[in-house]
């Protein structure tokens, strides 16, 4: 009976503390959510950011890789916002829209660049950015860049601003344009895996590195050629803007080491030396000279300022009304079904264009392309649903980024008009298909397969058997025909004969001056003029009003994003800090990133839902 009583005892205890525990809880959850939502009413019925004063520096302070939209889904970047991690991406609209609301803005006396954490974009994105930065200094207010290094894309932009600084222990690193690429044929045959790629197009070269050990002289070529070109382009532009004569950059390259040896070694003298730098400034040193060239913050210990992030707050969204030209952003890898922004889902961004299509307020669209490519289905998908918006008797300009090849070109071939930036990489007019087999492999493990078929085609693609020479037949009868329906679709777009087009393909890559020069273009431009080419074409008067056709965020995404874009920072910042959220990971070193990139792609084709797929792709990225 004295042992009943205790374990009673015992049970009611636990049974108080359990109680006591779930009433913390739910008190607890319930005080974050009460907190929320006072921070919320505050963030909506507060007047706004606090007025600027006046000589205020507009810090544009670039994080990660330019890029067209940012990755992820609304939900995962609203997340992240909440966490208070660093988006680590820079949207180059928001940076245009940024520099383009500052040069007007009179309380804006100056932007400082820091580009020691961009890790850059193509040549059509830099020069996006450099243009916007010449506009804003034509308004006579001036660029200062200051950074403890500086890369090749970031002091593509440093250049154009009017006094660059250098930390005394820096340096500026250009390197050039050009790739080495791991070849995985003698390790694939040592573990028994063979890749069987089928391919049309003699420059066709994106799977190379699954059958060969080295680059072919076609891929050679056709890499001198573009990568020269655009070699070309960089110092160019480089050398007027920083008023140097025309070989400064290759001869220094040229006589790097001597040079360097002359000055002991010291980079940042280097960089002073070749006139890259206008002084060497420590960090300290930087924050006096912007101290007397503007002014002083409220505690007079640095300048006055506004970060590129907090400025957004004080651009006042424009909401077209009327009618206007429909933006859809195809960024990255092209993929069949549904994708979440950072890749393009043939449904997903078929339904944009139709969304578009039907809108009444759309005038015009404009297909920002920037993707290597990828699946030939998706991408014709894609095509389809713009040659249909051009039989409802809407206009259909195509803009290239960074990169537009393969299928990114194919996307890009239903339209009145093709501009591209002078550097962007398109083209690549070829497809290849890829069907992975490990039968070497499991002869090594001494694994055995066997079994009945009623005809070869059953199993035909079971990576566990060698590949039926019937099937590689098979399939590159498949592949040839995609590739004269790229060919085809091409010649009838340019105008011109399928021989024509042929000569220019064959997987080729081209840059966007040579890809004028051919025809595969129709003009040379940026974004904005493809934006007013696309308003002519529609016979719109005045500027052109843009309207972004993106998937729309539900009410827990909204509710999330509010949390940067109507609540303060400051508040923002209150809730990170209540839920004690931090950063995030380091990243991989980029070979290792390759690495995984390019034996993810081998995997995936041998586990494809389809028994096998056919690409446009050039696995390619902006140098």
């Amino acid at each position: 009976m004295a042992v009943k009583q205790v374990f009673s005892g015992l049970w009611w205890v636990v049974g108080k503390f359990w109680w006591l525990l779930d009433a913390s809880r739910r008190a607890l959850l319930n005080l974050f959510l009460l907190l929320l939502v006072v921070l919320l009413l505050v963030g909506l019925f507060s007047r706004g950011p606090a007025p600027l004063k006046d000589k205020t520096t507009l810090v544009l302070n670039l994080q990660g890789p330019l890029v067209e939209q940012f990755s992820g889904s609304a939900r995962d970047q609203a997340m992240a916002q909440l966490q208070g991690k660093h988006q680590q991406q820079t949207r180059l609209r928001d940076v245009l829209a940024t520099l383009e609301a500052a040069a007007l803005d009179p309380q804006i006396g100056s932007v400082l660049l820091q580009l020691d954490e961009f890790s850059g974009a193509g040549l059509a994105g830099l020069g996006e950015v450099a243009a916007a930065l010449d506009r804003f200094k034509a308004k006579g207010k001036p660029v200062l860049a200051y950074g403890d290094g500086y890369n090749q894309r970031g002091y593509y932009l440093a250049a154009h601003a009017n006094e660059v600084y250098l930390h005394p222990m820096g340096m500026v690193m250009i390197e050039g344009f050009g790739r080495y690429r791991t070849y995985y044929k003698d390790a694939l045959d040592r573990l028994g895996v063979s890749a069987n790629v089928l391919r049309v197009g003699a420059f066709k070269n994106a799977a190379e590195p699954y059958f060969a050990n080295g680059p072919s002289k076609e891929a050679l070529e056709a890499e001198a050629y573009l990568y020269g070109d655009l070699w070309e382009r960089y110092t160019g532009a480089v050398e007027t803007a920083r008023k140097l004569p025309k070989g400064s950059l290759a001869k220094g390259i040229d006589t790097l080491p001597e040079t360097l040896t002359a000055l002991k070694g010291d980079t940042a003298q280097l960089a002073l030396q070749a006139k890259l730098v206008d002084g060497l400034k420590t960090r300290d040193e930087m924050r006096e000279l912007l101290m007397e060239r503007g002014a002083k913050d409220e505690k007079g210990k640095s300048f006055r300022q506004v970060s590129m992030s907090d400025y957004q707050a004080y651009i006042k969204p424009k909401s077209p009304q009327g009618d206007s030209v429909g933006v859809v952003v195809a960024e990255g890898e092209i993929v069949d079904g549904d994708a979440s922004a950072g890749r393009i889902g043939g449904d997903s961004t078929a339904r944009l264009i139709r969304q578009a299509r039907e809108d009444d307020k759309v005038k015009a669209v404009v297909l920002r392309v920037n993707s290597p490519g990828g699946s030939a289905f998706a991408s014709e998908i894609i095509r389809r649903e713009l040659e249909l918006t051009q039989k409802a008797g809407k206009p259909v300009v195509i803009s290239m980024g960074d990169v537009a090849a393969s299928g990114g070109y194919w996307v890009s071939m239903s339209s009145d008009q093709v501009i591209a930036d002078p550097a962007t990489i398109t083209g690549s007019i070829g497809v290849f298909g890829m069907l992975p087999t490990g039968d070497k492999l499991l002869d090594k493990l001494s694994i055995h397969t066997g079994g009945y078929t009623t005809n070869w085609t059953a199993g035909g693609f079971d990576p566990r058997r060698p590949l039926d020479p019937r099937m590689a037949a098979t399939v590159q009868q498949g592949i040839n025909h995609i590739y004269a329906e790229f060919t085809a679709k091409t010649a009838a777009a340019r105008k011109k004969s399928v021989a024509e087009i042929d000569a220019v393909a064959q997987g080729r890559v081209w840059t966007g001056a040579q890809a004028k020069q051919r025809g595969l273009i129709d003009r040379l431009g940026s974004f904005d003029d493809a934006v007013r080419a696309a308003a002519r074409l529609a016979k719109l008067e005045g500027a052109p009003k843009l309207i972004y056709v993106e998937r729309e965020m539900g009410r827990v995404e909204r509710l999330l994003s509010s949390l940067d874009q109507i609540v303060a920072p400051s508040i923002a910042a209150a809730v990170r800090a209540e839920l004690g959220l931090g950063e995030g990971a380091a990243l991989l070193p980029k070979a290792a990133l390759d690495l995984q990139r390019d034996l993810a792609f081998v995997s995936e084709r041998a586990e494809g839902g389809r028994p096998f797929s056919t690409f446009v792709h050039c696995l390619c990225t902006a140098p």
